[in-house]
């Protein structure tokens, strides 16, 4: 994040003790029943020699006694430090130091190693472990079997060395089981910590999804989020800002606190907004009396964000506080989630708008189109019928027979203008698909025409609605063309849908076109079509040729 000032302090975010871990505590309990009866195991058999008065055995016995009876009270623990691995070590190092001191194999502190290797295992693992085993079984085995020894002492050798590594093993394998476990729980706490951060801002999140506009309207798109920002922060003055495109200019659209400017030039927004368009996240400042004030000169602290939207901005969003430091980590985390869909929303509804104007404007040139060339020739016909009946009345001639016949034209007329009134207004739905529109569409054109209509449809699947209603509406134009041009007698109409691909092909055998001029361009009729197939991506072919037809083929593929 790139802030104009310095950011602000993350809120502390509660988390699980990270300190460093004793690798042993978990084993304190076996450690300590295996030290002390060890420790008494080791006096019991040291007792003959404290009768015999043998020094070197009262001495051992008086240094091993202390030192476990310190461990008993004071644990040794490993936290993965050279400390730690000095005090194992020494451990060893005693207690083997005591057994080559007092017999070798044969001394009766013989089990107290047992403990100091167990030790090690729990520690650092079965590497370690071994390690230690098959130092302390070779500095006491060693000197041992140099001297003149038994085939029973070698056998005694053999069997503490091999018990000695059974039990590093032992411990190793229970280090290697408890210190999964614990990394597991230590995982999982971590993750539970970060699934309750991520819980809030989703759950925080979602609420700004669900009450995102859907009406496509751009004053309730502004007022919905104007309200999700000052329902989801504590602010004393939020205001959005919307891009004017025509003169490039920043508007304010919606304001809570302190009224700033109407409208800013890019140069002359407050710095933290103009570092808020280029940075990737939102901005947080401080202190802004420290440094460059925000919209509100009162505000000590604040929050800015771009509204992005299809790799544009559409607006800027300030929140502003009296407070210093008031926007933590957690505010930042959530407009950052926040300003994506808002942004969406407000550049769809913008959109839309430009949209529904255009669409309107087209819509009303079609109806035109169709009125002009329907009902208005019509209509023309009529007025100059009723000029040549005015004509015939003047001579005093009978006019009954000239009225009865433009009654009937009359009605023609009525006819025609329901059957542009139904065409227009008839279109592809949820219930109503192509087929079925298509077949009363041609239902109408058969019964007011002379064609021989024909129908072949194959439907398995549907496509988008959105992209069956423009199809639809070429395969009408194309039939329109047909009926008030093509002077044909035959129309067939085929249509194909699987749900992945559709085909529309409208064939007649009228009198086509003259060489070099299918499909030209100019015609406004063509146009449409070609703009309504090439706003869906389908390919559109008109091909005729002079007194043999014309034949419009339409074919979408979606995957």
């Amino acid at each position: 994040m790139t802030a104009p000032t310095t950011p602000a302090t993350p809120t502390p975010v509660p988390a699980f003790d990270r300190t460093e871990r004793d690798h042993v505590l978990a084993f304190r309990p076996a450690i300590l029943a295996v030290r002390g009866g060890s420790t008494v195991v080791s006096v019991a058999l040291a007792a003959p020699s404290f009768a015999d008065g043998d020094l070197k055995v009262i001495i051992a016995c008086t240094v091993i006694v202390l030192y476990n009876v310190f461990r008993i009270i004071q644990p040794v623990r490993y936290v993965d430090d050279t400390a730690s691995l000095v005090r194992v070590l020494v451990e060893v190092g005693i207690h083997v130091i005591a057994v080559v001191a007092t017999g070798y194999w044969d001394s009766p502190f013989v089990f107290s190693v047992i403990s100091a290797v167990m030790i090690a295992g729990f520690a650092r693992g079965f590497g370690f472990a071994l390690r230690v085993s098959v130092a302390a079984a070779g500095a006491i085995s060693i000197p041992f079997l140099l001297q003149d020894r038994t085939a029973d002492d070698v056998q005694n050798t053999v069997q503490w060395s091999v018990w000695l590594v059974l039990v590093a093993l032992i411990a190793g394998y229970a280090r290697r089981i408890t210190g999964e476990a614990d990394r597991q729980h230590t995982l999982a706490l971590d993750r539970l910590g970060r699934l309750a951060d991520a819980n809030l801002l989703l759950y925080s999140l979602h609420r700004v999804a669900q009450t995102l506009p859907a009406s496509l309207d751009i004053e309730e798109a502004l007022d919905t989020t104007f309200g999700r920002l000052r329902d989801l922060f504590r602010a004393d003055g939020v205001t959005v800002l919307l891009l004017d495109d025509t003169d490039q200019t920043w508007v304010v659209a919606r304001c809570h606190g302190p009224r700033p400017a109407d409208s800013y030039t890019t140069a002359s927004l407050p710095r933290p907004l103009r570092e808020a368009l280029t940075a990737a996240h939102p901005v947080v400042v401080d202190d802004l009396q420290s440094t460059d004030p925000g919209l509100a000169a009162e505000m000590r602290s604040g929050l800015y964000a771009a509204l992005p939207a299809r790799d544009a901005t559409v607006g800027l969003v300030a929140l502003e506080h009296s407070e210093d430091r008031h926007f933590r980590l957690r505010d930042q985390e959530l407009l950052d989630g926040f300003v994506e869909p808002a942004g969406l929303a407000i550049d769809n509804a913008r959109w839309f708008g430009r949209l529904r104007t255009v669409g309107a404007d087209e819509e009303r040139t079609r109806i035109a189109r169709d009125l002009h060339d329907r009902i208005g020739q019509s209509l023309a016909y009529l007025a100059f019928e009723l000029d040549r009946i005015v004509k015939v009345d003047a001579k005093g001639d009978p006019v009954t027979k000239h009225l009865a016949q433009l009654r009937n034209d009359v009605r023609s007329v009525v006819g025609e203008v329901r059957d542009t009134l139904y065409d227009l207004r008839t279109d592809v739905t949820d219930s109503q698909d192509v087929a079925d529109t298509l077949a009363g569409f041609l239902d109408r054109v058969r019964d007011r025409s002379n064609l021989d209509v024909k129908l072949d449809a194959r439907v398995t699947g549907r496509i988008p609605i959105m992209q069956e209603r423009e199809l639809w509406r070429i395969a009408q134009e194309a039939v329109t063309n047909v009926e008030r041009h093509a002077k044909a007698t035959r129309l067939a109409v085929t249509w194909r849908c699987d749900g992945s691909r559709a085909l529309l092909l409208v064939v007649d055998d009228g009198i086509g076109f003259p060489d070099g001029k299918a499909g030209r361009l100019d015609s406004y009729g063509v146009v449409g079509m070609r703009e309504r197939a090439a706003s869906i991506g389908a390919s559109l072919d008109i091909h005729g040729m002079d007194q043999q037809g014309t034949t419009v083929r339409c074919e979408l593929v979606t995957v």
